[in-house]
């Protein structure tokens, strides 16, 4: 029997952690100036990898972390340090790269991961996998996956009608925001990374 108890805790949990109506002024700002299709592409890359990210850390996420002596900690220090790099960028207007690249590390990095696949759904998920002791649970567990990604996907596909009506000038705006907001999610992580360190010490 399918558990609509796990699948419902599961998809609350991704949605707080992953943010879809929090992630698209960040998308916004990350695609700003590009073609409607070619945005429209990366959305679809950066869902893909994030839920390709997230599905081999559910499979096999525990035996990595184990193999690599990475504790989620440090996992969660790392996914912040990236992400406070990419916040200084958006804050300074230094979002420019080599056009050969530039579509691409957007579509990967940030947005892929960690933003999407970040420290917290790729723990999340390890912990639901490992949970789920039934097939029933299991086919839950992979349910709210799949449901989380197509609502990012759909919250990033749509959010492109906002380009058009905010124009160039609340395009700076809403990149400035989005800095700003990426730097408190950052410090926050490693914030929280750090505060892990020292209680498990």
């Amino acid at each position: 029997m399918f558990d609509f108890a796990v699948f419902g805790s599961l998809f609350l949990t991704l949605f707080v952690i992953m943010d879809p109506p929090g992630i698209t002024p960040i998308f916004l700002a990350l695609t700003a100036g590009r073609p409607a299709k070619m945005q429209r592409r990366m959305a679809l890359q950066a869902v893909a990898v994030a839920f390709g990210v997230i599905a081999v850390f559910a499979v096999f996420g525990q035996q990595i972390l184990d193999y690599l002596h990475v504790s989620v900690p440090a996992l969660m220090i790392a996914g912040g340090l990236l992400l406070l790099l990419i916040a200084l960028d958006l804050l300074t207007g230094k979002t420019d790269e080599p056009t050969q690249t530039k579509d691409v590390n957007v579509a990967l990095v940030p947005l892929g991961m960690p933003l999407l696949a970040g420290p917290g759904a790729i723990v999340s998920v390890i912990l639901a996998v490992q949970n789920a002791d039934s097939v029933g649970s299991q086919i839950a567990v992979w349910s709210a996956i799949i449901a989380m990604h197509i609502v990012l996907w759909l919250t990033m596909r749509y959010s492109l009608l906002i380009i058009r009506v905010i124009k160039d000038g609340g395009v700076v705006l809403v990149t400035r925001l989005a800095g700003m907001m990426l730097s408190a999610i950052a410090v926050q992580q490693i914030i929280n990374g750090v505060t892990d360190v020292i209680q498990n010490s």
